[in-house]
């Protein structure tokens, strides 16, 4: 299927981008698909009356999300992009988000034969977001440059000052030797100073909420790597699982499966509550 014959959808986690991001990402994409049949900004009212003209403008049809609670807007765009899925398949499906809590969703539509393409916002996209997609674009905020990741490849790590090895230098000519200054008397010796303790270490810097989410999101694409059953939506059996994730050396021979699967509600949902034997991917 060439360029121009790609169905094209492009979403937009419009709480997470800035407007120029958004802009640029579009421009992008009509630059490589040189179409975008469909396009969704994910918002709440507010930001639906404020943007009017740039909805408008760049032909964004708001999904207004009236619910009021954490992600609320995240999983509105989630559920949508599942459906559009299923009854558009588009060839292609751009998220504009820098959100690594889109991971699952995305790993869910590569399964329906979409191809995902992600834009993000320069300094605010962590690793963990840039690998999980086909390819991914971070895009400058208030530039109107564009600075292109792509999720298979990794900038090599800088070597630091101190690793470099140090430039030769030439040897000076040699100085005639000056006179040598006439001795002075020896200072009287000061008091012992008393010895020195070695210092405490510091603690260890508590993790950021970015390694937490590119930690999250490692861990469920590994389970759903020895698990790719669950990635269909439908209850599977608990222990069945647990065997394989100990088998595969995901959980400990004496851990419980519940504890992993409950570290991650966003991805996992259990049942029954109390005492559970089934689990699933995603909230269905």
């Amino acid at each position: 299927m060439t360029t121009t014959n790609r169905k094209v959808a492009f979403l937009v986690d419009f709480d997470n981008v800035a407007t120029d991001v958004i802009e640029q990402a579009l421009q992008m994409a009509f630059k490589d698909y040189e179409a975008v049949h469909i396009r969704r900004a994910y918002c709440n009212a507010e930001q639906a009356q404020n943007h009017q003209a740039f909805l408008k403008r760049l032909g964004l049809r708001a999904i207004v999300n009236l619910a009021i609670g954490k992600n609320s807007t995240d999983i509105a765009m989630a559920v949508d992009a599942i459906d559009l899925a299923i009854t558009e398949k588009p060839d292609v499906i751009v998220l504009v988000s820098s959100d690594s809590d889109f991971a699952p969703l995305v790993l869910r539509l590569r399964e329906k034969g979409a191809w995902l393409r992600g834009f993000g916002q320069q300094g605010k996209t962590g690793d963990g977001v840039i690998q999980i997609y086909d390819q991914f674009n971070e895009l400058a905020h208030d530039s109107g440059r564009s600075a292109p990741r792509a999720a298979t490849k990794r900038e090599p790590a800088r070597k630091s000052a101190a690793a470099r090895p140090a430039a030769k230098k030439t040897a000076a000519p040699a100085k005639a030797a000056a006179p040598s200054p006439k001795p002075t008397p020896a200072p009287t010796a000061a008091p012992a100073a008393a010895p020195r303790t070695a210092a405490a270490p510091k603690p260890l810097p508590a993790p950021s909420p970015v390694d937490a989410n590119v930690a999250a999101a490692r861990e469920i694409n590994a389970v759903l790597a020895v698990l790719p059953k669950l990635a269909d939506g439908q209850w599977h059996d608990l222990g069945a699982a647990a065997k394989v994730l100990k088998d595969a050396g995901l959980l400990a021979k004496s851990a419980a499966s519940t504890k992993l699967f409950r570290k991650h509600p966003q991805a996992f949902q259990l049942q029954p509550a109390k005492q559970p034997n089934q689990v699933r991917f995603g909230h269905g």
